[in-house]
């Protein structure tokens, strides 16, 4: 998914050793469709190449400033780049934009940004003894009260590491697609339940949650307060943690009474029965009856609740039809497909609501988009 065609980003290279991750970060942002231009310092260029960055982004590396004034071309006020990152950015550079220094080519396209303003993203990464300092943890302060958005790194090994590269993409998605769901909270079932059938065994179904995944990072992408429940964990929004379809539930009501949810999709394949856990393990070769038990359904929870959008997935072959009754008692947009969908990077669907049927297809990426620009057409706010 091109989310970030015909964006011009700016992505500067401080001397942190985490500059060998940026060949990989450009390569990850061109697939999103930006144009990005690579500015390096002279640290930098101590640890990778420029050629190597140049290869990455498919455009001349800019180490030293020129008679072209580079930061103005992009920066300034009639700049053509539509954000500033900084990644890694090491504690020496932080200082120095807190303090308006620009003696580097990385500091002098900050200052140049944040005078025209425009957005800038920074992505500490040094040892973890560097990012304790007191000086620094003042500086980032102050720059954050620049405007200038701070991505956290991962404390692991004594060091603060660089952001995940997923990560940094999603914030810069974040930024550049105009929050039109900011301010609402989304709330995502996703992935499938494992109800225990003994202490050992459980029942559960093919899917992978990836599906309920990519719908948690498009509403993020869009603005939106998202909590995703599930048996995983991904970065950017709130994870809360549910293995079988009871706990779920437990966790959906408890939002719902304590939240305003604007939005409310059912991604995950919820159990529709439990099984009587059987104590201990069945022996192996052991004749066993298995009684099920009807799970209560989670979707009348959010109807009652008064939640103004709802998005179910209804599977199998008679899901469109389903999905009408679905509609009728106020669901407002039913995702059907069939179990060829399940645990695959790709699926198709058909987005029902009361005005018609949309047939999608494609990566759940791609598919994630393609709900919520139905959702957002049906809110009012227009299409992504």
């Amino acid at each position: 998914m091109n989310s970030l065609e015909h964006k011009t980003i700016v992505l500067a290279v401080c001397g942190s050793i985490a500059a060998v991750n940026t060949i990989a970060l450009a390569h990850a942002l061109r697939r999103k469709g930006a144009v990005v231009q690579a500015v390096m310092s002279e640290a930098a260029c101590r640890i990778i190449h420029p050629d190597a960055l140049t290869y990455a982004t498919g455009r001349q590396t800019i180490t030293n400033l020129s008679g072209m004034v580079e930061h103005v071309l992009y920066c300034g006020d009639q700049g053509i780049a539509d954000l500033l990152l900084i990644a890694p950015c090491t504690a020496n550079t932080i200082s120095k934009i807190a303090c308006g220094i620009d003696d580097t080519t990385p500091t002098t396209f900050a200052s140049t940004a944040l005078g025209r303003p425009m957005p800038v993203v920074l992505v500490p990464a040094m040892h973890h003894a560097m990012y304790r300092h007191q000086g620094i943890g003042k500086n980032l302060a102050c720059v954050k009260d620049m405007g200038i958005f701070i991505i956290d790194p991962r404390i692991e090994e004594g060091k603060a590491k660089i952001a995940p590269n997923e990560e940094i993409i999603l914030k810069i998605e974040r930024i550049l697609l105009g929050s039109p769901l900011s301010g609402r909270k989304v709330l995502i079932t996703s992935g499938r339940c494992e109800e225990p059938l003994d202490d050992i065994r459980i029942l559960t179904t093919r899917s992978s949650g990836r599906m309920g995944e990519e719908i948690a990072y498009q509403a993020y992408r869009l603005g939106a307060d998202v909590t995703i429940v599930h048996a995983n964990h991904i970065p950017c929004v709130e994870n809360r943690y549910a293995a079988t379809a009871e706990s779920m539930q437990d966790i959906i009501r408890s939002i719902l009474a304590t939240e305003e949810i604007s939005i409310y999709i059912s991604a995950a394949a919820i159990s529709d029965f439990a099984p009587v856990c059987i104590p201990g393990k069945i022996p192996s070769g052991e004749k066993r009856e298995i009684t099920l038990i009807p799970r209560q359904k989670i979707l009348p929870d959010a109807i009652h609740a008064g939640v103004g959008m709802i998005v179910a997935f209804k599977l199998g072959e008679d899901a469109i039809d389903a999905a009408n009754s679905l509609i009728s008692i106020g669901v407002s947009i039913v995702a059907a497909n069939t179990k060829e969908s399940m645990g695959g990077k790709t699926g198709s669907y058909h987005l029902i609501t009361k005005e018609g049927h949309y047939p999608v297809s494609g990566t759940k990426e791609e598919i994630a988009a393609e709900i919520f620009d139905l959702i957002l057409t049906k809110t009012g706010s227009g299409k992504r």
